[in-house]
């Protein structure tokens, strides 16, 4: 079964084009994995832990191998890329526990630093560049005001390297600035570290959900396994973006947080029984991020006509499953927990 992915083929390999997923173990990786496996291609999954690979997506038709490599390493880069068609970059530094954020306080050095090292580990060889599919953020379009915060900045640094890779034709660079995502990964059930999966949490331990604001900045929410089909969207069309100029990637509706909040608390309340949590307003602590405060702008229109990608999870059925899949863990957990409290007598 040929795909559109083919023509990534460079060296005509009956398996298909071999496609690298950095950050592979992931939140948005794992769902990129999932949809990537589904298809006739060679998928290296490039991860720094030990996760395995879910069985039904080991089953399906792709060749799946695995790479466990810290990218951080010196020359580690050139290991997980090697000989790929295309690569889709999910990798990004951890955010600290105190943050809710995927990758929030991560340095810019370090960013611009592993996109040098993919980027001079893909160019080089004769004939058509490889693909290169880079995550970034709404965020990172923000140039007035008070600019972006130190995630969107890191992100921008990563974005410059990568447009002039492009440029220099050592890669063929597309980047996918993405809303606000969130949302249960199916094929690894992973909920991510996002704000609404910290709200849910919240709600469900029975804890006010704050907010550093009078709940009127929006956002717009795109369901995990919408961002993972969009990467994959992507890599067929990297040509039609030139000199690796960003798409937005989102829904193109935004919701007020005061109202996505109390959802998530009534959401709740409907799983568990008991009264919805309050949703307060409190004064933002002192690492709060410029972004936090502000209602990016995002235009998916130019990446739904080139690619014909189309976002399929409402954020309410989104929420929904959310929050009945952290239900049920939390109710798992606590049994599971009073049984071995109770121990053998």
């Amino acid at each position: 079964m040929r795909t559109d992915l083919e023509p990534l083929n460079r060296s005509n390999d009956p398996r298909g084009p071999l496609i690298t997923v950095l950050g592979a173990s992931g939140y948005i990786g794992s769902a990129v994995v999932g949809e990537l496996a589904r298809l006739p291609v060679r998928v290296r999954v490039v991860t720094r832990g030990t996760e395995p690979v879910p069985a039904d997506v080991a089953a399906g038709a792709a060749d799946l191998t695995v790479c466990r490599v810290d990218l951080t390493r010196p020359g580690a880069a050139g290991d997980a890329v090697d000989g790929a068609d295309a690569v889709i970059h999910l990798a990004a530094e951890i955010g600290g526990a105190r943050s809710w954020r995927s990758a929030a306080e991560g340095s810019q050095d370090v960013a611009a630093a592993l996109m040098r090292d993919v980027v001079g580990a893909l160019g080089g060889g004769a004939g058509t560049p490889p693909a290169l599919v880079f995550a970034s953020t709404v965020q990172a379009a923000a140039a007035g005001g008070t600019g972006p915060g130190p995630y969107a900045r890191q992100k921008i640094a990563a974005e410059r390297v990568l447009a002039r890779a492009t440029s220099e034709g050592m890669v063929r660079g597309a980047v996918l600035r993405l809303t606000t995502v969130f949302g249960r990964s199916t094929p690894a059930g992973s909920v991510g570290r996002g704000v609404l999966t910290a709200m849910t949490r919240r709600a469900i331990g029975g804890e006010p959900l704050t907010m550093w604001h009078d709940g009127s900045v929006r956002r717009d929410f795109l369901h995990v396994q919408d961002a993972a089909r969009a990467f994959v969207a992507a890599l067929p069309r990297v040509d039609a973006v030139r000199g690796g100029v960003p798409w937005d990637v989102g829904t193109g509706t935004t919701a007020r947080l005061g109202e996505v909040f109390s959802d998530v608390a009534a959401l709740v309340a409907e799983h568990t029984g008991r009264a919805p949590v309050p949703v307060v307003s409190v004064a933002p602590p002192e690492y709060a991020d410029t972004g936090d405060f502000d209602s990016p702008r995002c235009d998916p229109s130019v990446f739904r006509a080139v690619t014909g990608w189309r976002p399929r999870v409402p954020l309410r059925e989104g929420l929904d499953d959310l929050v009945t899949a952290m239900t049920a863990t939390t109710a798992t957990t606590a049994t599971t927990t009073g049984r071995s409290k109770g121990g053998i007598r």
